[in-house]
């Protein structure tokens, strides 16, 4: 009864938004703390919804709606009770990289591919396995991703007459070098002074300023000053034209075979930054609500909304962090502060959609620069620096292939690395060992000990050679096993091989395992295997080999392998 209970909980249904799960349970109290929560993201999330679409290379409205579709779907569908989706600056470097190289149709291809995939990794229950993506891979391109936002922000934070920037990294820097003169006094003055309230309105510590965050605070009063005392600084209306007041006609992008193929490589590292992004957010609400997301639906949710929301011209959307520790601080509990958030939005637009263009571009930019340096994790990465000399590599290739390159050969190459990291650790940690005679006195009460013999002697016959194996035998460690076994022209009538501490095995430590079997078959000598673990028994039997060596020649332990041994010498 107790197995059947366990199996009918551990296969969960891959979709179940949170929605209906906190939607029977929903009260009067709930709502309040979610309306409150709601309105005050919605705020939260303008300015940034409108500085990150800036600075991904596109016009402010595709941003903001990106934040209203998104965040109402990854709401209504996702497996978190307080995630709030949008545009976030992890895509940042991705999405600029895609339109100067495929402009804004071959983004929103991308982006629909991305939510694809999102989808298919949902469907086949990868949620969990996102968990396992290296620590030092995600600080090494998500504080590579500041210093390209930051860098990116100089033009407008300082005014430089710098025309249309290059996507290079050094590029960019060689023409601010280049242009540095043509800085301009007041845009300066406005952004430090927007940088100013951004860091000191927190430290007010009253109750309107944990409602209000100073990012709005700084729009407001700096766009003021600028419309009203008519100062010639750049502003959203200015470069980008008038923002709509409404969400735009939903239009399928057109795209050839040609273009699906090239952007396929771009849309694996837009959906693997958002599967990351978001369930690393919805991780970190469960420990602020004391509650449990469900990984695979909130992978759907999110590849659902990166499907839905380039019809209507935005952005790759996923979970952002800050947004969703901000709804949740300020009362939020279930999806309905999410769709709250996205309501406000929406009517933001709709009614003050055209004041927006009168926001000087360098407030946006001082934005930035505090979300770059809060994202940068530069005590993460200090930290990391005195890791492991393997785990430090992957973090520096990483963090300079994402500044210097690109993006996707950045995680491509990390993860790469990564893989060969583990395999060189866990190839370290699997031995093979060769138990001789003379050690038989000592290993006798360990045997005794660990596996119960009585009445044995624990002589190793002569003619009988006994091996034991340590660890995993996959693929990176299945080489140690011919390098070690080295028997030499003479072979023994019988060779056993202990794997009590072998967990697990992989086709190529099979293969190798079938090798051994043929050439002890060559040289007559018979192969027995002692204390043979269940994954590694399943994979035996699974293959056959388990046909070609007989049953009667594995054994649960080794007093019975020796036993079969002395029948085998004796006969």
């Amino acid at each position: 009864m107790e197995t059947k209970k366990t199996t009918k909980k551990s296969q969960q249904p891959i979709f179940l938004p949170k929605l209906l799960s906190t939607i029977k349970t929903y009260s009067l109290s709930i709502f309040w703390g979610d309306l409150s929560a709601g309105i005050i993201v919605g705020i939260v999330a303008l300015p940034l919804a409108i500085a990150f679409a800036i600075a991904s290379g596109v016009t402010p409205d595709r941003g903001l709606t990106t934040a209203i579709i998104a965040g109402f779907l990854i709401s209504v569908l996702g497996g978190s009770r307080v995630q709030i989706g949008g545009p976030t600056g992890a895509f940042v470097v991705i999405v600029y990289e895609i339109v100067q190289r495929y402009g804004i149709n071959g983004l929103l291809i991308c982006t629909i591919l991305a939510g694809g995939i999102l989808i298919l990794m949902g469907i086949l229950r990868l949620g969990a396995i996102i968990k396992f993506i290296p620590y030092p891979l995600t600080v090494g391109f998500t504080s590579g991703i500041a210093v390209v936002i930051f860098s990116s922000q100089l033009k407008d934070f300082f005014g430089f007459k710098t025309g249309d920037l290059p996507a290079d990294f050094l590029d960019k820097w060689g023409i601010y070098i280049k242009t540095f003169h043509t800085f301009d006094w007041t845009t300066l003055g406005l952004a430090v002074l927007s940088l100013l309230i951004i860091l000191l309105w927190p430290r007010l510590n009253s109750r309107m300023t944990r409602k209000i965050p100073g990012s709005i605070v700084a729009i407001i009063l700096v766009t003021a000053l600028v419309h009203f005392f008519n100062m010639p600084v750049e502003t959203i209306g200015s470069r980008f034209g008038s923002i709509p007041s409404g969400l735009p006609t939903p239009v399928w992008p057109h795209f050839t075979l040609s273009e699906l193929k090239s952007l396929m490589g771009p849309a694996f590292t837009v959906a693997l930054l958002g599967s990351i992004e978001s369930l690393l957010s919805a991780t970190v609400a469960d420990g602020m609500i004391e509650s449990r997301h469900r990984s695979n639906t909130e992978l759907v949710a999110q590849g659902i909304a990166n499907m839905v929301v380039p019809l209507f011209g935005g952005i790759p959307a996923t979970g952002a962090i800050a947004r969703t520790a901000t709804n949740v601080k300020s009362g939020g509990r279930t999806p309905i502060a999410g769709i709250i958030h996205a309501m406000t939005l929406l009517l933001i637009m709709l009614i003050f959609g055209r004041w927006a263009n009168l926001i000087p571009l360098c407030v946006l930019a001082a934005i930035l620069l505090v979300v770059s340096y809060h994202m940068s994790e530069w005590h993460a990465f200090k930290t990391l620096l005195r890791a492991p000399r393997m785990d430090v590599a992957v973090l520096i290739v990483t963090f300079f292939l994402t500044v210097l390159v690109d993006l996707t050969i950045a995680v491509e190459i990390g993860m790469l690395m990564a893989v060969v990291l583990f395999m060189k650790r866990m190839t370290d940690v699997t031995t093979v060992r060769e138990i001789k005679r003379e050690m038989d006195e000592s290993l006798a009460e360990e045997w005794e000990e660990e596996e119960k013999g009585e009445g044995l002697s624990w002589r190793i016959p002569e003619g009988v050679v006994v091996y034991e194996m340590e660890g995993a035998f996959f693929f990176g460690a299945a080489e140690l096993l011919r390098d070690v076994l080295d028997i030499g022209r003479t072979f023994p009538k019988v060779l056993i091989l202990r794997m009590r501490h072998v967990l697990a095995l992989d086709a190529t430590g099979l293969m190798a395992l079938k090798d051994l079997w043929n050439q002890c078959q060559r040289n007559k000598t018979q192969l027995i295997l002692s204390g043979i673990q269940v994954q590694p028994k399943i994979a035996i039997q699974k293959s056959e080999f388990l046909k070609q060596l007989g049953e009667k020649n594995v054994f649960g332990n080794i007093e019975e392998a020796l036993k079969r041994a002395q029948e085998i010498i004796s006969a």
